[in-house]
């Protein structure tokens, strides 16, 4: 990865991102992620959890046709008094088309068949199918996990988003797997395994992949994950960047540096930029330490 020194005008854009999780018998509880097309403009190569940017029509989805609660709960569950409520419902619908469009895995409570499912998309919008198709979207499964804002001066981009993650449970009798359009493969794979994989310079992650993997590796199940997220307020994550004796440098709440106080993450409070990537200063195991 190559570091970005320009800070964009615009404002961050809208976006939202699942955790797809599931319990391994052999390996434990596992993460799914897909490797970003190359020519991608957003963190081509790397290796993300499935997401994108809010469209207009996310909003406007029908809520008491293709919603399993009402927009207002949707609300309530972001713990954001500032947003509105046809842009909470948005984020939670935007994370389920993405996760459809780029895994195809479909959260609705009367699933099509992938192979049907993906024909009808290829011809009309996702609200079309799920209106063609009768489908209620299971907003249920996800469960609000954290807000990310990309930094004012971003590191390894020159665009700017403020991401809301989601975790869920991969669906029963379902599969994960990649578009081969806009990723290019795909795994499932243990937090700390992933982690050890990037350190071995056999993948790319960006800096949110880094910290939300080692979150993930503090828990051992599905269940346990989906447990925590729901017991707190998803933390607000707005990294701060600057440049120290050469070397960039990116940290976060509760860091000496940041200027929130209060930790927002387990983990170390601030990674550095090394031999091309981002690594904490004390080496990898304190990507474990609380």
């Amino acid at each position: 990865m190559e570091l970005n020194s320009e800070v964009p005008t615009a404002a961050p854009r809208d976006a939202a991102t699942v955790v797809m999780l599931r319990d391994d018998a052999a390996h434990g509880l596992e993460v799914f992620l897909l490797k970003r097309h190359g020519l991608s403009d957003v963190l081509g190569g790397a290796y993300v959890f499935p997401g994108g940017k809010l469209d207009d029509s996310d909003s406007q989805l029908d809520g008491t046709l293709h919603l399993d609660q009402p927009p207002a709960q949707l609300h309530l569950s972001l713990a954001e008094p500032d947003l509105t409520i046809a842009k909470a419902q948005g984020l939670f619908v935007a994370a389920l088309r993405e996760a459809y469009e780029e895994s195809g895995v479909l959260f609705t409570t009367n699933p099509l068949s992938s192979n049907g499912a993906y024909k009808v998309v290829a011809q009309s919008s996702f609200n079309q199918m799920l209106s063609i198709q009768s489908l209620c979207l299971q907003t249920r499964a996800l469960v609000p996990w954290s807000r990310w804002i990309t930094p004012r001066m971003p590191s390894i981009t020159n665009k700017r988003f403020d991401t809301r993650f989601f975790v869920a449970a991969l669906p029963a009798d379902q599969d994960a797997r990649h578009d081969n359009h806009e990723a290019t493969e795909s795994i499932w794979v243990s937090p700390r395994l992933a982690l050890e994989q990037y350190w071995a310079g056999q993948i790319e992650l960006a800096p949110p992949q880094i910290m939300s993997l080692a979150h993930l590796a503090r828990h051992t199940t599905v269940k346990g994950v989906l447990d925590a997220a729901r017991c707190q307020q998803p933390p607000l994550v707005l990294p701060e960047t600057f440049d120290e004796s050469g070397t960039r440098v990116l940290c976060y709440p509760g860091d000496a540096a940041h200027s929130v106080p209060t930790r927002a993450l387990p983990g170390p409070s601030r990674l550095l930029y090394r031999k091309g990537r981002f690594e904490p200063v004390e080496g990898f195991e304190a990507l474990f330490l609380d």
